[in-house]
């Protein structure tokens, strides 16, 4: 709409027909009330704009205050936590480190008693093998004598390796009290009966004396045998034993030691997080600060700007009343004095020809041709028909020109008011676009990074099942090797045991029958001693064999405990891995599908944005007038351009008649 050159058409033509003085008042009232109210309309628009920047400012920094307020609470409840497990991971590492001293120190302890064990065993076993030795060379040469029958005592007595042998025996220091005191009594009397016989001795005496001293020897040699016997086993059993407690002393320090290095690494680790956590922390309390104050100031600017305003406004509603209150009073009071004093009734009809009524009417018609305003065309045949058909044709033209500003006036309010309403609209409107357009961004960055780390929680899932099931698979081999394993250790150990047991019976059996001295034969006794030696080599191979075999299974089921506990271990914490992280893939979906729900909403609500925006733009935003639009109006000015000009051509045909009738009456 061209309302410059309207208004500019209007006020040209008020000056151009005869204005009073009143007349001119009113309309400098009119032009300050319209002056006024436009102002005021362009200060509405312009606050309701100010307002929803206000509006909108602080409910986002009252969000990013909020968000704040929240990340502190949550900073510092991890911290708290990571405080937490520092403390108690140092009250951990402190005990681990009491328990490896404390075992360390048990192992030292065990060693040292181990090697004091170990040498009383060898000063034992050295004196029982000494005692051993002894009594068989003893009784060799006691038997050897007997054989011979015809040897005299002298002979005997003066052997030097029986008494030497007899003598050390009763000094053995692993003989007991009473039986050297038995060796010595025999060794008295023989040397008392070879004293008092001088002449050959009699051979049953004899051989009676010496069979006595062989089955005393005898029995010592027994006695000897079993106390290193036992000496040996009990080496064996205390052996075993330490090595026992060592291994498992040695395993309680390693897997105490993996402990304490875990302890360390998780102290370092939370640490590490509890500094990021600071950090992080005070940054958001500096930009939280920052938020407080600029909302603050928000506040009191938009509260000064607001009381600015309502000052304003009331001021200009007033001095509108005023206007309208003086344009009122003046229209009401004034136009009967004016008529008297300003009136154009004795006016001819060629002064009003002449007058500048036809000289405006003249310029709108030509003014409307070239800016094509179909309503000033229409309004100067108004008043053409007006000026030449009334006898108060001011009071006419008054009308008509007040008609049309006021109906300005009015389309001039619309205007504005649906410009405004348009500028609201659309601003408002392009906001809600970007901040729905804004939000779906950001949902679709959230989604993709829960959907990027399901897939990889799923895949760390699909690792750890696998290694579950590969660390199932190897225990169930352990568990075969050793079952396997014990079964032919249990089987190899009963026959062992009953080779031991074997080799034994026969020992007794043939050291009872050589023994003997009423064989009524030449015994073998050779032959017999031999087997025996033979046998006890066989009883100490299958001894040492049996311990070998025994500590080779002690051994393999430690190590087969062992690993079975760190395979425990290992997968307890596998599988509360594949708890934790599958409960963690599944929350992610769960919100990855909330999240894709609520971007579907906010796709929606941006649909339903655009929509409304496009149809604010087709109707605010102005788009060049159309051929048929140009038609219709071309046709309305032509028809109101002919109306003119018939209305012209009847008033010139009236003239004209006149003229003719007043020139015949002269």
């Amino acid at each position: 709409m061209k309302q410059p050159s309207v208004w500019l058409a209007v006020f040209m033509l008020h000056s151009a027909v005869a204005v009073t003085p009143v007349q001119k008042v009113i309309q400098l009232l009119e032009n300050m009330s319209g002056k006024g109210k436009k102002e005021k309309h362009e200060e509405q628009v312009q606050f309701a704009a100010f307002k929803q920047f206000c509006d909108d400012t602080a409910v986002e920094k009252e969000r990013a205050i909020k968000q704040a307020t929240e990340k502190i609470e949550m900073l510092k409840a991890d911290i708290q936590k990571y405080i937490s497990d520092a403390e108690q991971l140092t009250k951990e590492i402190a005990g681990h480190d009491g328990d490896i001293s404390a075992w360390t120190g048990d192992k030292k302890a065990a060693t040292k008693v181990r090697t004091m064990e170990k040498n009383d065993y060898d000063a034992m076993h050295k004196d029982y093998s000494e005692s051993v030795d002894a009594l068989q060379r003893a009784i060799g040469i006691l038997e050897r004598e007997m054989s011979k029958h015809g040897a005299s005592m002298m002979q005997i007595r003066n052997a030097g390796s029986l008494e030497k042998t007899l003598q050390l025996l009763v000094e053995a220091s692993t003989l007991t009290s009473a039986d050297a005191k038995g060796i010595q009594a025999l060794v008295q009397t023989q040397q008392s009966s070879d004293d008092g016989e001088m002449g050959a001795p009699d051979p049953a005496v004899y051989k009676g004396q010496s069979g006595g001293i062989i089955d005393t020897l005898g029995d010592l040699l027994d006695k000897a045998e079993t106390q290193l016997a036992d000496v040996r086993n009990k080496e064996t059993a205390s052996l075993h034993e330490f090595e026992m407690l060592k291994q498992s002393l040695v395993d309680q320090i390693k897997y105490e030691t993996k402990e304490l290095d875990e302890a360390k690494t998780g102290i370092a680790a939370s640490n590490e997080k509890k500094a990021t956590a600071q950090g992080d922390l005070g940054v958001t309390e500096k930009n939280l600060d920052e938020d407080k104050n600029a909302l603050a100031s928000l506040h009191h600017e938009c509260l000064t700007k607001a009381q600015d305003y309502e000052a304003e406004t009331k001021s200009r509603g007033e001095e509108l009343t005023a206007i309208a209150t003086a344009k009122k009073v003046i229209s009401e009071s004034t136009g009967g004095a004016a008529d008297l004093s300003y009136g154009f009734s004795q006016t001819s009809f060629l002064q009003r020809s002449q007058s500048p009524g036809f000289q405006a009417v003249r310029f709108l018609r030509e003014l409307a041709q070239q800016q094509r305003l179909p309503a000033l065309a229409q309004l100067s045949v108004r008043m053409d028909a007006a000026i030449r058909g009334s006898d108060d044709p001011f009071a006419k033209v008054k009308g008509l020109i007040q008609d049309m500003l006021e109906r300005l006036q009015k389309e001039a309010e619309a205007d504005a008011t649906e410009k405004a309403f348009c500028d609201k609209e659309l601003a408002e409107t392009r906001a809600k676009k970007d901040d729905k357009t804004t939000e779906i961004k950001k949902l679709s960055t959230k989604i993709d990074q829960m959907t990027s780390r399901s897939a990889q929680l799923k895949e760390e899932v699909a690792e750890l099942q696998k290694g579950l099931s590969a660390l199932t698979k190897a225990q169930a081999e352990m568990d075969k090797i050793r079952l396997e394993e014990k079964e032919a250790y249990a089987k190899a150990k009963v026959e062992m045991e009953e080779g031991i047991k074997g080799v034994q019976l026969g020992l007794k059996v043939l050291r009872d029958y050589y023994a003997k001295s009423d064989k009524a034969h030449a015994a073998d006794e050779g032959g017999g001693a031999g087997v025996i030696g033979l046998l006890e080599v066989v009883q100490s191979d299958f001894s040492k064999g049996l311990i070998e075999m025994t500590s080779t299974e002690e051994g393999a089921q430690s190590a087969y405990d062992q690993q079975t506990k760190e395979n425990e271990i290992e997968k307890a914490t596998k599988e509360q891995d594949v708890k934790y992280k599958t409960e963690e893939a599944t929350g992610l979906d769960k919100a990855n599908a909330e999240a894709t729900s609520d971007r579907a909403g906010v796709q929606e609500e941006l649909d339903a944005v655009l929509e409304y925006l496009k149809g604010m733009e087709d109707r605010c935003i102005a788009k060049p007038e159309s051929y048929e639009q140009r038609t219709a109006r071309r046709e309305a000015e032509l028809a109101g351009l002919k109306k003119a000009l018939s209305i012209l051509e009847s008033e010139t045909s009236f003239m004209q008649k006149t003229k003719r009738t007043l020139r015949g009456a002269k």
